[in-house]
């Protein structure tokens, strides 16, 4: 996907911008990382460690925008970095035989939500997973995130695994 092709989707507030991310973002794009372990995996899961964006978040995406494999796409307002998403694509196997698409993280500051970024995220890494060839695409969410859950419903995306942890 093109800068041009994901900034064509940007329609709902002209402010925002989605458009795929450059080097030059990755400070932008820690601090949203770090944002989404804040409110989320950090906040829900104890055996998450909630340092990770801050140690290795940098070499995460860096790696990610030079992986074909991988899209990510950052939210821009007023020349800040106010929100990202990060996917990959992975090729079929034996074991499943289709080309998937899988939504690794996603995330707009608080401040920033309700102008339509979040959905024009997803609208954008759906049509990348197109243009990859995938058959289908997957996201997971805490099953306490009900915020989550409503969302990625809104856009097509329904219950298919559950997975049962138990602590010790």
């Amino acid at each position: 996907m093109t800068d041009h092709e994901a900034t064509d989707r940007a329609a709902t507030d002209p402010a925002v911008t989605v458009r795929v991310a450059r080097t030059e973002d990755i400070p932008g794009l820690v601090a949203s990382s770090a944002g989404l372990f804040a409110e989320d995996a950090g906040a829900r899961d104890p055996a998450v460690n909630a340092d990770w964006p801050r140690e290795h978040a940098a070499g995460s995406f860096a790696a990610a925008l030079e992986d074909p494999s991988r899209l990510v796409l950052a939210v821009e307002r007023e020349g800040q970095v106010v929100g990202h998403l990060m996917g990959s694509v992975t090729e079929p196997s034996a074991v499943r035989p289709v080309k998937s698409a899988t939504l690794m993280s996603l995330y707009v500051r608080p401040a920033h939500r309700g102008d339509g970024a979040g959905a024009r995220l997803v609208e954008a890494f759906l049509a990348w997973a197109v243009e990859q060839g995938a058959g289908q695409t997957e996201v997971t969410a805490y099953t306490d995130n009900t915020d989550a859950l409503r969302f990625y419903a809104r856009h097509g995306f329904a219950p298919r695994l559950v997975t049962l942890r138990r602590s010790l």
